[in-house]
């Protein structure tokens, strides 16, 4: 049964109905029907439509709530034989750009619990939308399909070789990327899509990626709505173009655009930046201090590990000369005073005494204002910049020192002697 039947406003070829099982579209006056998935349950469409500003289609069914597809252009003008392409990347719709509120306290619904009932917004940024006509399979899941083949047809699929097997576990997955760039070529982000076949989309947050330290081989999980986002800046408004690749066994191809699309100020700021370019530029920079300070930290506490193993593998080292401890007491520290320097007196913060920050929390605190705001950079963001800017210089010296030269000098020494094995050395050994 049908219950509802809406024409596009722009094209009178695209249709979509309502009906007992859900919702179908048609882009061809009515000749073939295709049902829309993405997420919709089975279950009755009753009423249909379209929010004609942003392209939106409103659905409202029989005792499941309403649904939304936002921005359904990329259906218009759609024919089977783009569709035999082996991948489409749609026109983008222009994306405004603002920082996003938390009327709650945080994003989403806050601390509201579950019963407090919430719809997510359409995600914020450029959202690109892309066709693959087939999926990109790994060399695993070819061999599975084409043994498949083989046993419908009756056939006994061979057993893998070796070869086979040690090129299927060593294999990077196949991955779809889609590259953010300026008018003038340079890339601004990559982003990860989905390489399953069909219409798929994927949102940019219109920002340069964050500059914090990798701690894994995947990005990170979504963190809790209370935790902070790992944020880079924002970029400035102008014209941007994303294109579509494929990278199978570490060789990367171009499969469709470049696309170019608008990213445009909201205007609803009370203290709006004039110049934008140097705006970006300034927060490039905070950036740029932002990523070693971080990096300094993990060098810090990665040092601080070393040290922790070298103190034991000089009480199992029998030939161990009285001296090294000395020597590692006095590294330790000056890691100690270096620690000091980047993350301030921790021991009397625990005691709840006043103390003045240390360069990553002048940094931190620089930047989680900064980039949560369109109004320009204040005297005080960039007078700590320069503070900090300054303090980190003389700091990143004497830890280059401690980590370059001092210690391996003595972990050279412990090596020599027949230490146990330490990280950050190599092992000695000769043929006797």
């Amino acid at each position: 049964m049908v219950y509802s039947i809406v024409e596009d406003p722009k094209d009178p070829n695209l249709l979509f109905a309502g009906t007992e099982f859900g919702v179908f579209f048609s882009a061809n006056a009515g000749q073939n029907w295709v049902k829309l998935t993405g997420g919709i349950p089975t279950i009755a469409v009753r009423d249909i439509a379209i929010q004609e500003r942003e392209n939106d289609l409103v659905l409202a069914t029989f005792g499941r709530g309403f649904y939304v597809l936002d921005d359904y252009t990329p259906l218009r003008g759609l024919t089977r034989e783009k569709l035999e392409k082996p991948a489409l990347l749609f026109p983008v719709k222009p994306a405004w750009a603002y920082i996003e509120r938390t009327p709650l306290g945080s994003r989403g619904k806050g601390s509201q619990g579950d019963s407090f009932f919430t719809a997510p917004n359409p995600p914020f940024g450029a959202t690109f939308t892309y066709f693959l006509k087939e999926e990109l399979l790994t060399l695993k899941e070819q061999r599975h399909k084409a043994e498949k083949e083989a046993e419908k047809q009756g056939k006994t699929p061979p057993y893998p070789t070796p070869e086979q097997l040690r090129a299927e576990a060593q294999e990077e997955p196949p991955t779809i990327i889609l590259t953010v760039s300026d008018p003038d070529g340079n890339v601004i982000r990559r982003l990860e899509g989905s390489k399953e076949k069909g219409m798929h989309r994927v949102t940019w947050d219109l920002r340069f990626p964050p500059a914090h330290p990798i701690r894994g081989e995947r990005p990170q999980d979504e963190p809790a709505p209370w935790e902070p986002r790992e944020l880079g800046p924002l970029v400035a408004p102008g014209t941007y173009q994303v294109s579509l690749s494929q990278r199978v066994r570490g060789v990367e191809t171009l499969l469709a655009g470049p696309v170019s699309f608008e990213v445009i100020p909201l205007g609803q700021a009370t203290l709006e930046a004039k110049d934008k370019q140097a705006e970006l530029a300034f927060h490039r920079k905070v950036q740029r201090l932002q990523r070693a300070v971080l990096a300094a930290s993990e060098v810090v506490r990665d040092t601080g590990e070393r040290i922790k193993r070298l103190k034991v593998a000089i009480e199992r080292t029998p030939a161990a000369k009285p001296e090294w401890g000395t020597r590692l007491r006095q590294l330790e520290a000056e890691l100690l005073r270096l620690d000091m320097e980047l993350f301030g007196d921790r021991e009397m913060a625990r005691r709840n005494e006043p103390t003045l920050p240390g360069i990553r929390d002048r940094v931190v605190r620089i930047v989680s204002s900064l980039y949560t705001a369109t109004a320009p950079a204040t005297g005080t963001q960039k007078q700590g910049y320069e503070i900090a800017a300054n303090q980190f210089e003389k700091f990143l010296s004497g830890l280059r020192q401690l980590v370059t030269t001092d210690l391996p000098a003595l972990e050279s020494e412990l090596e020599k002697a027949g230490a146990p094995h330490t990280p950050g050395r190599f092992p000695e050994w000769h043929k006797e």
